[in-house]
């Protein structure tokens, strides 16, 4: 069975300093961490309305290492040359199809990591949800690991795009229940089925979004 703790002394770090900052800047709240699997490969699929997505969903689960794919761009500098390898980013050039970087994913999925990943594939410029990017669903369906849905609600009005203060906006996350690897498989076998994945995925996370008015 594979240790689930962080071999990244840094990513611990991190996350230790990152809860305390959102508990106390933005009155942090997870929800459903339980349904992340104890063990094993498994996706952490999430909406994406900020760069501070990442590490609340690191923080809610802080069982487990979750790792995430990085473009390329954010590498340019020495201190994230450095840091983004030591809290466990595998790269990804976005210019380009990176076989390579999908390949890693896979690979990580199925030596039992968790690998959290945006389905929308870039930052929300509204707020609101949008449609999956056309890869999600090859990488999940090849994966062959459980999928977990979650939604991060408050990031978008605490540190949306052009944006270079963090505002105290109350910050929640909530996981679902994980989609299984069967009910992924019985959609990959369909005519547009990796299309049909993503849109499930899209779908699970949406139904995680709180209600108008929840406290």
């Amino acid at each position: 069975m594979k240790n689930t703790k962080s071999t990244f002394p840094v990513y611990r770090l991190t996350r230790v300093l990152s809860r305390l900052f959102f508990t106390v800047w933005n009155r942090f709240e997870s929800h459903g961490s339980e349904h992340l699997p104890p063990t094993g490969g498994c996706v952490i699929a999430s909406n994406h309305a900020s760069f501070l997505d990442p590490p609340v969903i690191g923080v809610g689960l802080p069982t487990r290492h979750v790792r995430f794919m990085g473009r390329d761009t954010l590498y340019r500098s020495r201190f994230m040359r450095w840091y983004l390898p030591a809290i466990g980013v595998v790269p990804l050039d976005r210019s380009r199809g990176d076989i390579g970087a999908l390949r890693k994913a896979i690979q990580l999925l199925k030596g039992g990591e968790v690998l959290g990943l945006f389905p929308e594939g870039t930052r929300t410029t509204d707020g609101q949800l949008q449609p999956p990017k056309g890869g999600i669903g090859f990488l999940i369906a090849k994966a062959g690991v459980p999928v977990v849905p979650a939604y991060v609600d408050g990031t978008f009005q605490a540190f949306p795009r052009d944006t270079r203060r963090i505002k105290p906006a109350k910050i929640r996350v909530f996981y679902g229940p994980p989609i299984q690897p069967a009910e992924v498989a019985a959609l990959a076998g369909q005519d547009d089925g990796y299309l049909k994945i993503g849109q499930l995925v899209m779908d699970r996370i949406a139904a995680l979004k709180p209600s108008a008015g929840m406290p």
